[in-house]
């Protein structure tokens, strides 16, 4: 195998190429990059880099140097354009490029609102890359107002992160509840009494029906006919697989690049890894859109195009910054039944299905999130009556 092709600079097309350096291959490797920037951190971008309290350069996973060292071939601002499998070539603007393994590590789209209802007036901002940031920061400016739509973990970060640099925020969500997707009732009264505490007026069971203004968002009008003067708008309504390359050469897709415990594609020598792909987890298939998803799922496919065999075995972990609130969260909560709640160093709830423990989020206690991690990936569920007695030493619950 001579040439390895990467589609996609983001975590799992980074942490790709750092493993088949890492395992030996010293065959050629390229790297495509839509963006023009090296690969960077996506989360801290609507934190500490919005903020201003991270520079441009800390956000690179590696830098430069580290790719001219790994004899990378690094194309920024160069994006794929097709791929065919059967000829195993790519094209780009500048042509045509074989290759003997490809991998897709497209990511994620966020989703935006429809232009008839205002989505493309300017002041109205999507979280996914430096350049929605870099477009969005002049906005962010003291005593504005700000319109969050959607209130999952991107519209609470966001509002979070305007209220730290002097905003007015209104955040509405369509659902009855905040994070409904996402967490239990509990998790999500427990963070909209601290962004409701934070200054943050919370809408939840609204929808929005349209934005208005001339060329620049100045207003929202609600369902109810509810009218807000607005100064910029946040859309945070979730995001969507990039999956038209691998559509339009034949692949199987199925909420995201459908691939097998190994990472390999419906095509002979193509593989994805990442927010792009579902893969299969027993009788169902799932898409997981994490750093440590990217990161583990990345690194299985990547050995195993140098001759591993191994399958990917997902240990879900996530977080979320809000404030002062570390949230950390181990396991999915997928089928749960009945939560219980924990008080220890913060708040945590555990997920159940009958006796068995599916997942933890923990707010500020960082040691409930350890125990519970532990515990979930072992397969192992302690008594929820002593999970739910504070005085039981979180320790003994192993």
């Amino acid at each position: 195998m001579d040439h390895i092709a990467i589609v996609g600079g983001g975590q799992a097309g980074a942490t790709t190429v750092e493993t088949l350096r890492k395992k030996g291959f010293d065959g050629r490797i390229t790297l495509w990059c839509a963006e023009p920037e090296i690969p960077y951190q996506r989360p801290p971008l609507s934190k500490a880099y919005l903020l201003g309290d991270m520079a441009r350069e800390r956000l690179h996973l590696r830098p430069r140097a580290f790719y001219d060292d790994q004899r990378v071939d690094l194309h920024l601002a160069t994006p794929v354009t097709s791929i065919d499998p059967a000829a195993r070539t790519l094209t780009h603007a500048g042509g045509v490029e074989a290759w003997d393994a490809l991998v897709l590590s497209t990511g994620a789209t966020p989703r935006r609102l429809p232009a008839a209802i205002g989505g493309d007036l300017g002041g109205v901002h999507t979280v996914r890359t430096l350049a929605d940031i870099d477009a969005m920061e002049p906005d962010f400016a003291p005593d504005a107002h700000l319109l969050v739509v959607g209130g999952g973990y991107i519209g609470l970060e966001a509002a979070a992160v305007a209220r730290k640099r002097g905003m007015r925020v209104t955040l509405l969500e369509a659902a009855e509840r905040l994070l409904s997707r996402v967490s239990c009732a509990e998790t999500a009264a427990w963070f909209a009494a601290k962004h409701r505490a934070e200054g943050v007026d919370i809408r939840e069971g609204t929808q929005l029906d349209r934005l208005t203004g001339d060329g620049r968002v100045t207003g929202a009008v609600l369902a109810d006919g509810t009218v807000l003067a607005v100064d910029s708008v946040v859309i945070g309504i979730g995001v969507t697989p990039n999956t038209a390359l691998a559509q339009a050469a034949g692949l199987a897709v199925d909420n995201g690049i459908a691939v097998d415990a190994r990472g390999r594609t419906s095509a002979a020598g193509v593989w994805a890894a990442g927010d792009c792909c579902s893969f299969p987890v027993g009788d169902i298939r799932l898409r997981l859109e994490s750093v440590p998803h990217a990161i583990e799922q990345a690194q299985t496919v990547a050995g195993n195009i140098l001759g591993d065999t191994t399958d990917y075995l997902a240990k879900p972990w996530f977080w979320s910054d809000q404030y002062d609130v570390k949230l950390q969260i181990a396991g999915l909560n997928t089928g749960f039944d009945r939560v219980v709640q924990r008080d220890g160093d913060g708040r945590s709830h555990w997920y159940y299905a009958g006796d068995r423990l599916l997942a933890v989020d923990a707010m500020n206690d960082p040691r409930a999130y350890m125990v519970g991690k532990r515990l979930v990936e072992a397969g192992r569920s302690p008594d929820p009556a002593q999970v739910a007695d504070g005085s039981v030493p979180i320790k003994s619950l192993m």
